[in-house]
């Protein structure tokens, strides 16, 4: 195999799917001191996927997790959810259905109990009291935090903290799940436990991580980001079990 650093992409189980959830055309991004950091990426996501997002550090992950819901805005290209750009006149209802999960908890939670986290979403889009109480109770519910609403963010435990964020953006309803490390900080219990968590939802998820051995088996699909080019989208198994592969990417 070539050592070459061109975009290498491989069929995409989503492409025969149309019209796709979530589609990135062309997304080019550079930083303010003009680093590039995204250089031309396209993929597409079907409705229900899970796709694990892997690379170095420095390849652009995060950068492409913040343009799936506005945080960020390329430079060029286009990035559309449902079919419609992201732009200011979609971005109110592109946050309602992507939901991004930062790496930090903290990052996420603010609030003075669970329940007030949770329900931040739905009460700023304006949802009537009942709705609001019944969709922290689903989010909850989902990720097995049910009878946690009164409890202060800051006294539970790293994945109990994880599981709570997740909810946060549950509770909007989302369609897709934009996730950044999400097992991080976490021992072997809460690992597992949020391996599971993820394999259930039934949403979308393009996830960025380190952890291979949660991709073996949680994700599918995997796409590999070098230097801000996707150069691997295809089938996790095969990638996993290619040696050279792993080890030119820097994923071993």
């Amino acid at each position: 195999m070539s050592a070459s650093l061109e975009p290498r992409t491989h069929p995409s189980p989503s492409l025969s799917l149309p019209p796709p959830l979530l589609e990135l055309r062309e997304v080019r991004y550079a930083y303010p001191d003009g680093t590039p950091a995204l250089r031309g990426v396209s993929l597409r996501l079907a409705a229900g996927e899970k796709a694990a997002l892997v690379g170095l550090n420095g390849a652009g992950k995060s950068t492409l997790l913040l343009h799936l819901n506005g945080l960020l805005r390329s430079t060029s290209g286009a990035v559309l959810v449902e079919g419609a750009p992201v732009s200011n006149a979609t971005l109110r209802h592109v946050r309602a259905r992507v939901g991004m999960v930062f790496q930090d908890p903290d990052d996420q939670l603010f609030s003075p109990t669970v329940f007030d986290d949770v329900a931040f979403g739905p009460l700023y889009m304006g949802m009537a009291e009942t709705e609001v109480q019944a969709r922290v109770s689903r989010a909850l519910e989902q990720v097995g935090m049910s009878g946690f609403e009164r409890r202060m963010p800051h006294h539970l435990s790293p994945g109990q903290r994880k599981r709570v964020a997740i909810a946060t953006v549950l509770a909007m309803d989302p369609v897709l799940l934009a996730l950044d490390e999400p097992s991080s900080g976490l021992d072997p219990r809460g690992r597992r436990g949020l391996i599971a968590l993820l394999r259930a939802l039934p949403q979308a998820m393009l996830v960025a991580t380190h952890d291979l051995a949660m991709v073996a088996e949680a994700f599918p699909r995997v796409i590999v980001l070098n230097e801000g080019l996707v150069v691997y989208d295809g089938p996790g198994a095969p990638l996993l079990a290619d040696t050279a592969l792993m080890e030119r990417y820097g994923l071993r």
